[in-house]
């Protein structure tokens, strides 16, 4: 089963975790990604940084496909709007808590294990014996129920 990106809800998570701890969020954004729309004047070695705190944004939106707000630039109202996949990372200035993403796509899903032949569980240990080595017990497995 296919799932969606996880990223548009790290951003809003993230985002709303710094606001509550008084904190101002920052976002990394790769400026030549599709579909970006920022003011190319102030973008740096293919990067812009964005202040998205309600102070400094007004009509914020972090949707699935991406964020957009209105902000100023040089005192000049601006729409912005970034694609998820275009955001590299969101941070509090005070303190560059926060999280960057990896620029692939996604990560590839985990497969679990299928049935007890799988190597889930090989490596939890099993009983020991006195000196912990003696892994001749049953061990766990894992299995998929449906």
């Amino acid at each position: 089963m296919s799932m969606t990106s996880h990223r548009p809800y790290l951003v809003r998570a993230l985002n709303e975790w710094i606001l509550e701890n008084n904190c101002t969020p920052y976002i990394v954004v790769n400026a030549f990604e599709k579909g970006v729309q920022v003011p190319q004047n102030y973008v740096k070695d293919g990067q812009i940084i964005l202040n998205i705190s309600p102070l400094a944004v007004q009509g914020l939106s972090i949707g699935i496909e991406g964020i957009e707000f209105n902000g100023r630039f040089g005192g000049i109202p601006t729409r912005v709007y970034v694609p998820t996949l275009a955001i590299m990372g969101i941070y509090a200035r005070e303190n560059g808590q926060g999280m960057i993403f990896d620029q692939d796509n996604e990560p590839p899903p985990i497969t679990p294990p299928t049935g007890p032949g799988s190597s889930a569980g090989k490596s939890a240990g099993g009983n020991s014996g006195k000196d912990g080595n003696d892994k001749s017990g049953p061990r766990p497995s894992l299995r998929v129920v449906k």
